[in-house]
């Protein structure tokens, strides 16, 4: 047994004033002669006894009396495991996990109001004036004040569920932060975790040990972890063409231990339902489904696919965006005249605008605006078209390069080594014919009626072509072969941008190439891949920066993030480095859905947020599995909580010891109401009786 105030002890002393009052307070008695005392010794032997007793009684209840009072004022207790007592203020704070997988049904209903409710009873368990802080996973500047019970208390009851995700150790090390400030030497921080600890987010392998933290986990459970959501949704082609038949690819996961049988799929665009799907998914499964649909105007398109699963519902919506153009624009930079064939491929098709430009009269500043640039037979690419080349490729345009037999080797050489790639080497004269194809490449997608291509297959003739140089590492991917081994077609990705590089001149002389049918679909998905329709949605709560397309705004213009069905309106942070924009939002989304961005009452760009699919996976630790990982990595200072337990006592027994003096109280009181019967009811008289003779 140990006490919290022993420094009261020192009042036992006190015990000395009762034997004193008992030594110094005996009766004295006076002599009275009687003629005969014969009746009455016997009488007077047993009165005498029976005081001696009666005071003796009193005297024991007085000091038990005083004795439980003072040790009342020191308040023992008998240690628990974790016991930390001391005097003075705690300093005590609680995590409540509102993340949108707490959404889950307990035994006792939503395990949010169960964490809320847990929270309440930790306090409780507290004095009022105790120091306390409430941390939840949105990590709100008004949860790092110190704060007393009642703030506390009323602070739980605002707790709302939210899309941020918190990883344990960061909990943990906010938590700290906060209370190491005002602890001050008063005794051990307690933490107490309040969550159903996911296995994607409840790191306790990476938590430290701390001899200032006390760290109490409280884990509850869901009835049944059961949960199918849209893992993520894609275009099946990066390119949307206007009235043309388009498929999104949708990947359905299936968190259970049922097989999920017709889950309805449906597609909206622009709020409108354009598709709808049922799928089929096997427990624990992942499975994949296609919508189709068509777009008959120009512009950016807000698209959503929803299914429907209960109780966890956030991730039951996917939201993407992807822009529609009216027409796609190429520009062939020629060394002195316009290809006939490129301009016959083009200009037949009123989706393409072709515009030829001499190599010595090029706008650069139109490149933001083409989706294709073709160097036709240029002899040198010179440094100034090299350095805007590569700023288009970095933007995300399309790059066809045709050399030219007199091309100038090293303005060529310097340009393919500023990005990375393998540049042309030697000329080879002698026929060849192209052997292989890449059919798995988005190029070839769809232009192959069988997947094998049979030894009859009409392929390219070459007569004349470069070598790529092998000196420098490159990533590109070979697109087309010829049967000496050497490359004929080849692409490589440069940042968001795309290169293709033909090994021989746009010339029949050079090759049958461009009077072959594999060279519209090659110029027409080169031009398609130079404009990328699907914009990559963000996820809320990662505060990455958001790329959009270069901006200038003038006077008090702004950037305006807009979504007019949920009524919000921002203004996002705007960064602009070089010729690169983007903004960030700041946290300041909170609901998935697709978002304007605007200048001038003008849409430049569609951006869409959804909300973090690691929540949608429901397995979580129990008890047993927290304490092994707890014990795996030495944490000597966490201890667990059984959360279908009432709290406050367990709470105040475990962490402050089984407190003592209420009964200490209750004994005081009984010995005092002992001294009062004894005195009242306890006689030394004795009633005499004659005997008869």
């Amino acid at each position: 047994m140990q006490f919290v105030y022993p420094g009261f002890l020192f009042a036992l002393t006190a015990l000395s004033i009762p034997v004193i009052i008992h030594l110094f307070n005996f009766r004295r008695f006076k002599k009275i002669l009687f003629t005969n005392v014969r009746f009455l010794k016997e009488i007077k032997q047993d009165t005498r006894s029976r005081s001696r007793l009666k005071h003796l009684l009193i005297l024991l209840a007085r000091l038990l009396a005083v004795t439980f009072l003072v040790l009342a004022f020191a308040q023992p207790f008998i240690p628990g495991n974790k016991a930390n007592i001391s005097g003075g203020t705690k300093n005590v704070g609680i995590y409540i996990d509102n993340s949108f997988s707490m959404d889950a049904v307990g035994k006792n209903g939503s395990l949010l109001e169960t964490a809320k409710r847990k929270a309440r009873e930790i306090a409780n368990a507290y004095q009022p004036a105790d120091h306390f802080q409430l941390l939840t996973n949105d990590f709100e500047a008004r949860h790092q004040r110190i704060i007393n019970r009642e703030e506390f208390l009323q602070q739980v009851d605002e707790v709302q569920s939210t899309s941020s995700v918190k990883k344990l150790s960061e909990v943990v090390a906010r938590q700290s932060d906060a209370l190491k400030s005002v602890a001050q030497q008063q005794g051990k921080i307690l933490l107490y975790e309040i969550s159903d600890f996911q296995k994607s987010v409840a790191d306790v392998d990476h938590l430290k040990n701390d001899s200032a933290l006390l760290l109490n986990l409280v884990p509850l459970a869901a009835a049944t972890e059961k949960n199918i959501f849209i893992d993520t949704c894609s275009l099946t082609v990066p390119f949307v063409q206007l009235n043309s038949q388009n498929e999104l690819t949708v990947r359905i996961r299936n968190l259970s231990d049922a097989d999920a049988e017709s889950v309805p799929v449906k597609l909206f665009i622009n709020g409108t339902q354009r598709s709808l799907t049922s799928i089929n998914i096997g427990a624990g499964a992942t499975a994949e489904t296609k919508l189709s649909f068509s777009i008959a105007a120009p512009g950016w398109q807000h698209a959503a696919i929803s299914i429907t699963d209960y109780p966890v519902t956030f991730d039951d919506n996917y939201y993407l965006s992807f822009e529609v153009k009216e027409h796609l624009n190429v520009l062939s930079i020629n060394e002195s005249f316009p290809s006939p064939y490129i301009n016959a491929l083009f200009e037949g098709d009123s989706y393409f605008l072709l515009k030829n430009s001499p190599v010595n009269q090029v706008d650069y500043s139109a490149f933001l605006n083409d989706n294709l640039i073709v160097l036709n037979n240029l002899k040198t690419i010179s440094s100034g078209l090299a350095q805007e080349l590569k700023k288009y490729l970095s933007n995300g345009g399309a790059l066809m390069i045709f050399p030219s037999l007199e091309l100038d080797g090293e303005s060529y050489r310097n340009f393919y080594q500023s990005i990375g790639a393998a540049t042309f080497g030697g000329l080879v004269e002698s026929d060849d014919r192209v052997s292989y194809v890449e059919k798995k490449n988005p190029v070839f997608a769809d232009v192959f009626e069988k997947k094998n291509t049979g030894e009859n297959t009409d392929l390219p003739i070459v007569k004349k072509h470069f070598q790529f140089s092998t000196g420098t590492h490159t990533n590109g991917e070979i697109l087309m072969k010829l049967q000496s081994g050497d490359i004929f077609l080849s692409s490589l990705p440069v940042e968001k941008g795309i290169l293709f590089s033909c090994a021989a001149p746009l010339d029949e002389t050079c090759s049958n190439f461009p009077r072959h049918a594999l060279f519209v679909p090659v110029m027409l998905k080169a031009a398609m891949s130079g404009f990328n329709s699907f914009q990559q949605p963000h996820v809320i709560g990662s505060n990455e920066d958001v790329a959009i397309p270069n901006v200038q705004l003038s006077g008090d213009n702004v950037l305006h993030l807009v979504n007019k069905d949920l009524k919000f309106d921002v203004i996002p942070e705007l960064r602009q480095i070089a010729d690169k924009s983007s903004i960030t939002s700041n946290t300041q989304v909170k609901m998935a859905g697709n978002y304007s961005l605007e200048a001038v009452g003008k849409s430049l760009s569609s951006i869409s947020f959804n909300f973090d699919r690691r929540e949608s996976d429901l397995s979580c630790y129990d008890a047993g599995e927290l304490k092994s990982l707890a014990e795996k990595s030495g944490l000597h200072t966490l201890a667990l909580f059984d959360g279908s337990k009432e709290l406050t006592h367990t709470v105040a027994e475990l962490n402050e010891g089984r407190r003592l003096w209420k009964y200490c109280v209750w004994f005081a009181l009984l010995f005092l109401v002992s001294e009062i019967l004894l005195i009242r009811f306890m006689s030394s008289s004795k009633t005499l009786t004659t005997k008869g003779t």
